[in-house]
């Protein structure tokens, strides 16, 4: 990874008919020409990519690199709880975290969101305010993504008028797995309607549910043909979330549709990533993947709130030569 801090690129999407990009505008039309096109899709050679993610994961960085990659992954996590129990005092402490990590050390960078229930982005979207910050809310039925759609859609107007930045809904995965690609593809695309032209679409698949990689990757493209702006691994409410095999075949899929379409979708792996070392691991997916087009926060999230801490943790163990004590960071 280059230690030069990158851009910051914006969207560049290609012409657009109904949501969907004109290249591929024909596999859309119809329940059998997306299924047609979606088992079409190369089979994934499972070896073969837990040997890639594997062997990409053993590679090591210089100090002045880890410097950079440390403040790299801060400023892309998505600060998150989602607990029956949360209120606006701890969302807006949430929200002072996010904009100033490290209270001690103003070179630190802010994080990428906040990410809450829909009830409580106004205290959010409060506590972040004049800052970089975005406000993220998960919707659509959050976590299991069983309700009617008007109910999910209602779920995604009520974030969005409260002022959500990005909404993370979850895909229906009984209706994917059952084959019904076209239902998942049509409520994806309502979804990214009812969010407008204010909010950013993360697309959730819970790949611990989806069994397969073929799946995941069928799952990839179904999300960015209906209008995704990012593809996410998952909820982190199940047992088996991001891996760096999963998202390896996600960054895989989105630098293969941009190749095809020009339209760059981000990717967000949620769930399991605590440590710095595992952040690194997986920069150093994106860089070899998809490049540094990808190593910014607008097109790569991390969904890890405590991952944040351990961040801390190594950027003061960097600057002076000495951990921290168990007060430095704050418990979440």
């Amino acid at each position: 990874m280059s230690s030069t801090a990158p851009t910051s690129p914006q969207p560049s999407p290609a012409p657009e008919r109904g949501g969907v990009p004109t290249a591929l505008s024909d596999v859309t039309a119809s329940d059998s020409a997306l299924r047609r096109f979606l088992h079409g899709l190369p089979g994934v050679d499972a070896v073969g990519l837990e040997a890639r993610a594997a062997s990409l994961g053993t590679r090591s960085i210089k100090t002045t690199a880890k410097a950079y990659a440390i403040d790299l992954a801060i400023s892309m996590v998505d600060l998150t709880t989602l607990e029956g129990a949360d209120t606006p005092g701890k969302v807006r402490a949430l929200g002072a975290k996010a904009v100033r990590p490290d209270p001690s050390d103003r070179t630190a960078p802010a994080t990428a969101a906040v990410c809450v229930y829909p009830d409580m982005v106004a205290a959010a979207k409060e506590a972040v305010a004049g800052s970089t910050v975005k406000v993220a809310s998960v919707a659509t039925a959050f976590p299991a993504g069983r309700a009617p759609l008007p109910v999910k859609l209602a779920d995604v107007r009520e974030a969005v008028a409260a002022g959500a930045d990005e909404i993370d809904m979850v895909i229906d995965r009984g209706a994917f797995l059952a084959g019904n690609y076209r239902k998942v593809f049509d409520e994806i695309t309502a979804v990214k309607e009812a969010c407008g032209a204010s909010a950013r679409l993360k697309v959730i698949f819970e790949t611990g549910e989806l069994s397969t990689y073929d799946n995941i990757r069928r799952a990839s493209w179904l999300g960015m043909l209906a209008g995704a702006d990012f593809i996410k691994t998952s909820t982190g409410k199940v047992a088996v979330n991001a891996t760096p095999a999963n998202t390896l075949l996600m960054l895989e899929a989105v630098r293969d549709f941009r190749a095809q379409t020009g339209v760059q979708v981000g990717v967000k792996p949620a769930g399991g990533i605590r440590t710095t070392k595992d952040a690194v691991k997986f920069l150093v997916l994106v860089n070899e993947t998809v490049g540094e087009d990808w190593l910014d926060n607008h097109w790569f999230r991390f969904g890890a709130s405590s991952l944040l801490n351990d961040l801390l943790m190594q950027r003061q163990k960097l600057a002076t030569g000495r951990y921290s004590g168990p007060d430095y960071v704050t418990v979440d």
